[in-house]
């Protein structure tokens, strides 16, 4: 089968690492499912596994990709919940959680195996590219919003870097949800379609947000930690799930316990958060953001798009 694989590590510049072509079928193993991939995205982790980060050089050459929505061998068309390990679900009772082109083969191929227990229904309503958008972004900004930030309607969230992944996913389920959503961003544009996609407000990276707010949905890390430290509102709770800019420093632990600020590390969700993140958006109509679209062949393209920050959205890859 064709794939997208890491062939060698590549720090300073990941794409140099990154190989498609030809790579052994998934092997049939007891309570794993091997699914026709119809689609996947593209996320952050795949040029971190390029740059070595989570995998040993042993490992290599590795499949990336977390997310997929596809077909089992029965016509079933699912959805792929890429973490694997966290239930015991189809491996040994004491393996580590891992994701999916950490420890086993991931999606950007024709085929992905996963445990049977990791397949959610797709619903009719959502197409293969908007399916495939769910399992990490989306799925993480739906567990960073509701299960962790414990926001409900009227309360108000601070998205930092809009046009990344997760945050176009927090604006438009926030939004959705009847949340008060300031986004932030360095670019004029993405702040427009910020508000196109449902914010309330959407002001300059480190300016002044309107109100103080009771979270902050976090994945920049160094370049906008000081300033979601500012914009909590005290009580309030951050909630972060990666770093793109870097590990935060310092740390404004001053400010963090004086104002008594919850710091809560979020990395994907359960099976039963993705299953009614799907539901929510088939219902509400709610439809992932994407970006673009690219072959397979030419997933070093996406993965270049996403490097530069340029997508609004997911990048999306059809086999």
């Amino acid at each position: 089968m064709r794939a997208a694989y890491a062939a060698r590590f590549s720090p300073d510049d990941p794409l140099a690492g990154l190989e498609v072509g030809e790579r052994p079928d998934p092997q049939e193993r007891e309570h794993w499912t091997t699914v026709t991939v119809r689609a996947a995205s593209l996320n952050h982790h795949d040029l971190w596994s390029l740059r070595g980060v989570g995998l040993r050089a042993e490992q290599l050459p590795m499949v990336l990709g977390t997310d997929a929505a596809g077909v089992t061998p029965d016509g079933t068309e699912v959805v792929v919940h890429g973490v694997v390990g966290a239930d015991g679900h189809g491996v040994g009772p004491r393996e580590p959680r891992s994701l999916l082109s950490e420890r086993y083969p991931g999606t950007l191929a024709e085929r992905v195996a996963v445990p049977t227990a990791n397949l959610v229904p797709k619903p009719p309503e959502l197409s293969f590219a908007e399916a495939a958008c769910l399992p990490t972004a989306w799925l993480t900004a739906y567990r960073m919003l509701f299960t962790v930030g414990g926001l409900t309607p009227g309360d108000r969230v601070l998205v930092q870097g809009a046009g990344g992944g997760v945050a176009t996913a927090a604006i438009v389920l926030g939004a959705a949800a009847g949340l008060e959503v300031t986004a932030t961003s360095r670019s004029a544009a993405k702040r427009e379609r910020a508000l196109a996609l449902g914010a309330a407000h959407a002001v300059e990276t480190g300016a002044r947000v309107p109100a103080r707010v009771d979270a902050v949905v976090e994945s920049v890390g160094r370049a906008t930690w000081a300033h979601s430290v500012r914009s909590v509102r005290p009580g309030g709770t951050i909630v972060v799930c990666g770093a793109t800019s870097g590990d935060a420093s310092p740390a404004e632990l001053n400010r963090i316990f004086f104002q008594e600020i919850a710091v809560r590390g979020v990395t994907m969700g359960t099976r039963e958060e993705l299953a009614a993140l799907a539901r929510f958006c088939a219902r509400t109509g709610v439809r992932p953001v994407i970006d673009s679209q690219v072959s397979l062949d030419d997933v070093g393209r996406g993965l270049a798009r996403m490097a530069a920050g340029e997508q609004t959205g997911k990048i999306v890859v059809v086999p």
